[in-house]
């Protein structure tokens, strides 16, 4: 089939399938809406922030929001001077296979199909449980959990299929009525202060140093997590070397700060020595019943639809990126090459959508079902997981980016290239250590449960299982193991729908990114 004149060139067709994402669909703007949504603002708000303070009792969560976006935003150096150097869907799994070896890519993959999966199927849990009392109030309809996780699974299942662009359009939507709740809410929180005083307590740094740290600034990094996946969306994007740093540097220093003043102004309305007590008794309902004191039921009420949004949202966000792994892994026959199919026609990665999408049913139904608890064992220990498999990929990244820029610096400064990503791998390192430390308390579990290490044990396996298979392919499937990390080239090399690549069909690296190593 001959190709249209604006074809990209490296597209390769059958019927109404191609083998790469649609170029220049996505702007700055775009990409900061996805990563955003991923981050689930409101979410984070009205359930993470009150849950560090009630499960803590600690007063330093503003600062600690300051600290890891501070972290963050140093990891950020590193991750997106790799990005001007490869525009690549598979993120993580790229980068490590540029940095340290195409087998640890592999593994570091599958721990990211897990940490996202359970990312986003875990949000079916808490929008179910959101919807259900606003719709008895609203509308008189009293429906089980799972029916209006169904509903939104068929929406989020639709909409993977169609354009990126679209999405992005649905998502900045939805993503600027919640952050307006959260300044709002915020802004009349200051305005109403416990004692008519406006407190600074919560800000100062002081408070980070007591016990519990760990999980404080754990529950900081579970904030953020989503800020990564800017790196997912650089093959869709208008202009990949500004697109990605730039959407990057803003969300992370947005998120931080939104959730700096939200947890701040909490503390504020309530009252420093009142606020982990308040938090512990009324959770997830803490910043509406703050509002509603000041704002009316009406807006209120409004802005609790918006919370459903905002998890509508995430979820979106969170199918996308998942569904990019996918085909970037199936482009490069790491996983079955139909994975690696995109639609003529919307530029969505199908067959990923699809299989995410499958995924997300079969758990939907299997916890109706069994009757298990849809807020605290589908979203809170599948979002935890989750949050808890990005922060291991997090600092496996930077240790990616100090050995890829050591092998060569590519004009980079010293401090883009080894200074900020040894901070940020340090930095990581420790808030896993930290997380590992204090899981069963993150989960809520006792330490004796199966979970407490279950979890991580799963995580470990994955990644061994993964590098196994990495170092399969590398002694009996070396046409499929010398694309690992290419990306779009990898159809070039031949990748793509089942050519038989061979290394010497390897096309040459842009200046400044080496072949993979291992």
């Amino acid at each position: 089939m001959s190709e249209s004149p604006t074809q990209n060139p490296s597209t390769t067709r059958t019927s109404n399938v191609a083998t790469t994402l649609t170029a220049g669909r996505l702007g700055v703007p775009a990409v900061v809406f996805f990563v955003m949504a991923a981050a689930t603002p409101l979410t984070v708000v009205a359930g993470v922030i009150t849950l560090a303070y009630a499960i803590t009792g600690s007063l330093g969560i503003p600062v600690a929001f300051l600290l890891v976006g501070a972290v963050l935003m140093i990891f950020s150096v590193g991750y997106v001077a790799m990005a001007r150097r490869m525009a690549n869907a598979g993120a993580f799994y790229a980068y490590v296979a540029r940095g340290i070896s195409r087998p640890a890519a592999v593994g570091a993959a599958w721990v990211a199909l897990l940490a996202y999966n359970a990312l986003q199927v875990g949000l079916y849990g808490a929008i179910g449980a959101a919807a259900a009392p606003l719709l008895t109030q609203w509308f008189g309809l009293d429906l089980a959990w799972w029916v209006i996780a169904l509903i939104a699974w068929a929406l989020v299942a639709l909409l993977g299929l169609q354009q990126v662009d679209l999405n992005g359009r649905i998502l900045a939507v939805l993503l600027l009525a919640e952050v307006a709740v959260i300044v709002v809410f915020s802004i009349a929180s200051l305005l109403n202060p416990a004692g008519g005083t406006v407190s600074l307590t919560t800000l100062d740094p002081g408070n980070l140093f007591v016990s519990g740290v760990g999980a404080i600034l754990v529950l900081g990094v579970l904030g953020f997590v989503g800020f990564e996946a800017s790196v997912v969306f650089s093959e869709e994007s208008k202009n990949p070397r500004r697109t990605v740093p730039l959407a990057t540097y803003i969300s992370v220093a947005s998120i931080g700060l939104l959730y700096a003043l939200a947890a701040w102004a909490m503390s504020v309305a309530v009252g420093p020595d009142q606020i982990a007590q308040a938090a512990g008794e009324q959770e997830v309902a803490l910043i509406f019943n703050l509002a509603g004191g000041s704002l009316g039921t009406t807006i209120v009420n409004v802005a609790w639809a918006l919370f459903v949004t905002s998890i509508l949202a995430a979820m979106i966000s969170f199918h996308n990126t998942t569904a990019r792994y996918m085909f970037a892994l199936g482009r490069e026959r790491v996983l079955p090459a139909a994975l690696g199919r995109t639609s003529a026609r919307s530029g969505a990665p199908v067959a990923g959508s699809v299989v995410q999408s499958v995924v997300g049913l079969v758990v939907i139904v299997t916890y109706a079902v069994a009757g298990w608890d849809p807020l605290v064992q589908l979203f809170y220990w599948f979002g935890t997981s989750g949050g808890f498999g990005v922060l291991v990929l997090l600092a496996v990244t930077s240790v990616a980016v100090i050995v890829f820029f050591g092998r060569e610096p590519s004009g980079e400064n010293l401090w883009r290239r080894l200074i900020a990503p040894t901070i940020a791998a340090l930095a990581l390192g420790t808030f896993v250590v930290l997380a590992l430390i204090n899981f069963g308390d993150l989960l809520g579990v006792a330490a004796s449960h199966a979970l407490r290490w279950g979890i991580p044990a799963g995580y470990l396996v994955a990644a061994l299982l993964g590098i196994g298979w990495g170092l399969y392919l590398r002694a009996r499937r070396p046409a499929v193991y010398a694309t690992i990390g290419l990306g779009a080239k990898a159809s070039l090399a031949g990748g793509g729908l089942g050519g038989a690549a061979t290394p010497a069909e390897e096309p040459a690296e842009p200046s400044g990114a080496p072949r993979p190593a291992g």
